[in-house]
């Protein structure tokens, strides 16, 4: 008689009300606990797994085809995954794309992040949108032996993301110059070699291809860490000041970044916020953010721009959200979400100040907001 290929499960996913999720293991083994969403691309799963803002959380993909492109250096958003583990529902097939350089199961293993396949990431993810992002904990075993209890307690422990700062955690140990380009065939990635605009990027998490869309856009990028002051900033003689992406609460992370962005307002420079640095800089300027149910996290984010009346088609990946009510006088919201009516932009009347909750860099996902980085470049050349 043939032998019966083993069916046991290698690995569990188990959410803090104890609903406990089976599957394949592939990736590092071992455990880990964090905060679950799900992201709607259809495309762009290795830079999502190296995108900082994914600190703290473990990622359902809705999209089955994960890992079927293999990976490659070329697309990483930072040096290392960031986010903590994956959920897919079928398991990675062998890649087919003339630009892998090694296949996922093997490059997440290398990496320590954890990975469970043949999952219902359809339940799983009605059951984040009714009942908001769970805490839970991730576990991959060869043998298969699972403390379910422990893991149950690991996913209750975790402290979740409110009041959290880590950008602390992803942000740059120290100031470096970026001039590389984005990637384009048959080159790749160029230099940026006659820059117009001196920028200051303030790293709370930026992804390489926001740093490439600000070289594209005639910008000669220093990158300064997280904790930078405004003194520091401001030393650089910049022409224009770049707030990252990022992850954790803003809040938080709004206890140093705060005083540093008020300080650069004061010296009325332009100024653009993408995601976290769009929260902190709604912060700076008086207003308020909150907690969302589930956030927004995939490619195909409807949003729209109040003055033009022109809806873009965005990748989104945020947790927090400013409250617009809280906008204070002569501060508009510029975009809105066609999904939820949430905040996705706000900018200073009269003057060269705004910023976005969604990633212009389209990395991945859809390009019709790069016009917001000549936007910014356009400011800074008007106040030459």
């Amino acid at each position: 008689m043939a032998q019966q290929p083993d069916t046991r499960p290698t690995a569990c996913l188990a959410l803090a009300d104890g609903t406990i999720f089976y599957g394949r293991g592939f990736g590092a083994t071992g455990a880990t606990e964090a905060e679950l969403c799900f992201n709607t691309a259809m495309t762009g799963y290795q830079e999502i797994m190296t995108d900082p803002s994914y600190a703290g959380q473990i990622v359902t993909f809705t999209f089955p085809h994960i890992g079927n492109t293999g990976t490659t250096p070329e697309d990483d958003e930072t040096g290392e995954p960031v986010a903590a583990g994956m959920v897919v529902k079928w398991d990675p097939t062998a890649p087919s794309n003339w630009r892998n350089v090694e296949e996922l199961s093997p490059w997440l293993a290398k990496r320590g992040r954890i990975a469970i396949g043949g999952v219902d990431t359809r339940r799983l993810t009605r059951a984040i949108r009714q009942q908001g992002a769970p805490h839970v904990a991730i576990s991959h075993d060869p043998e298969g032996n699972f403390d379910i209890e422990a893991l149950v307690a690991k996913a209750r422990a975790f402290a979740g993301l409110e009041g959290m700062d880590l950008a602390k955690d992803v942000t740059c140990a120290q100031s470096y110059k970026w001039d590389e380009m984005r990637w384009a065939w048959p080159e790749g990635y160029t230099r940026q070699e006659a820059p117009k605009h001196k920028v200051v990027a303030v790293d709370f998490g930026a992804k390489r291809n926001i740093l490439r869309c600000l070289a594209s856009a005639g910008c000669d990028v220093t990158v300064l860490p997280a904790t930078a002051t405004a003194e520091e900033v401001l030393s650089h003689n910049p022409d224009g000041v770049f707030l990252s992406n990022g992850p954790g609460d803003p809040a938080a992370t709004g206890e140093y970044a705060v005083p540093m962005i008020k300080g650069v307002l004061e010296a009325d420079l332009p100024v653009f916020g993408i995601c976290l640095g769009h929260q902190m800089l709604a912060l700076a300027l008086g207003a308020n953010t909150v907690k969302m149910n589930h956030g927004h996290h995939g490619a195909n984010h409807p949003v729209k721009e109040h003055e033009t009346g022109k809806v873009e088609i965005t990748s989104m990946n945020h947790g927090f959200a400013v409250d617009a009510q809280t906008l204070p006088e002569g501060v508009e919201e510029s975009h809105v979400s066609l999904f939820d009516g949430s905040n996705c932009g706000i900018r200073i009347k009269d003057r060269p100040v705004f910023s976005v909750q969604h990633h212009p860099e389209a990395s991945p996902g859809p390009q019709d907001s790069f016009y917001l980085f000549e936007r910014f470049a356009e400011n800074m050349a008007a106040r030459a």
